[in-house]
């Protein structure tokens, strides 16, 4: 399972927390303290990330308390509830669909840091090419996946999506399918490891943060990667209005900065990519 045909760039998201309240100072939520910013993501890379720019961002002035999460639905929930002055642990599209999907979200992006490639792994196939006619192909229920896993399949020559149909693309969008893959996409995005180390489907496709946390290489465990032109970006988000919070904009300065952006490519060696500044 070494190889693969796509070499990627890409650096993920998810979701865990730092606390801090994100807007005025006489704000209620998250810390209560406008020197403190809570801030909720995701066990790795996301909290990891923030660790290391703790000291950092103290010396700014500022506290950062962290919250960490398992799934992709209570850190949007926490923050639209007040608990949380930003999240990271989403990209833009998912963003999208959960505003779209409830209507008390009012959240804007502060930044984007990294990129996650999704990858495809098998416990019985070493490349893409290998799949057989019928095979089953798992992926997570998170619909705002969907396009995304279907694009990179259809780059990879696998089947063809309808004219015009990328990120917003889902299963019933496929109009060529050469193998007959068949696809199961009622896992949830972190029980995907766990289906790929019993042995289920024939391909798993599963986020670079759940395959890190599981032990998992992408680059060396994938049989294929997603393309370093993807669109999806790991952001802060805040309430919209808090975006440009002094706490905010003081986190995605460490965040992105030199040493943070070769921090990650060090850490995670290329199995997470930090955005250009």
């Amino acid at each position: 399972m070494k190889s693969w045909k796509t070499v990627l760039g890409l650096t993920a998201a998810s979701a865990l927390t730092i606390l801090a309240a994100c807007g005025g100072g006489d704000s209620e939520s998250g810390s209560g303290d406008d020197k403190t910013l809570v801030v909720g993501a995701s066990n790795v890379p996301h909290a990891e990330i923030l660790e290391h720019v703790q000291d950092e961002y103290e010396e700014k002035g500022y506290t950062l308390e962290i919250k960490k999460f398992q799934d992709y639905v209570l850190p949007n929930k926490t923050l639209a509830d007040g608990e949380l002055d930003a999240n990271y642990f989403q990209h833009e599209p998912y963003l999208e669909s959960q505003m779209a999907e409830n209507k008390d979200y009012k959240f804007a992006s502060a930044g984007g840091v990294h990129i996650e490639p999704i990858g495809v792994y098998s416990k019985d196939y070493a490349s893409l090419d290998e799949l057989p006619e019928g095979a089953e192909i798992i992926m997570s229920s998170s619909v705002a996946d969907h396009g995304r896993i279907l694009t990179m399949l259809q780059s990879e020559g696998l089947l063809t999506l309808a004219e015009g149909k990328t990120v917003d693309a889902t299963v019933s969008d496929i109009v060529d399918n050469p193998k007959n893959l068949k696809f199961k996409t009622d896992v949830e995005a972190a029980l995907l490891p766990q289906a790929f180390n019993n042995g289920e489907g024939d391909a798993v496709l599963i986020n670079t943060n759940y395959a890190i946390d599981a032990g998992l290489n992408p680059l060396e465990d994938a049989i294929a990667l997603e393309g370093e032109d993807s669109p999806y970006v790991n952001l802060i988000v805040t309430r919209e209005g808090d975006e440009d919070d002094e706490r905010v904009k003081a986190l995605l300065e460490v965040l992105t900065s030199e040493e943070t952006q070769q921090w990650i490519l060090d850490e995670y060696k290329g199995a997470v990519v930090p955005v250009k500044q």
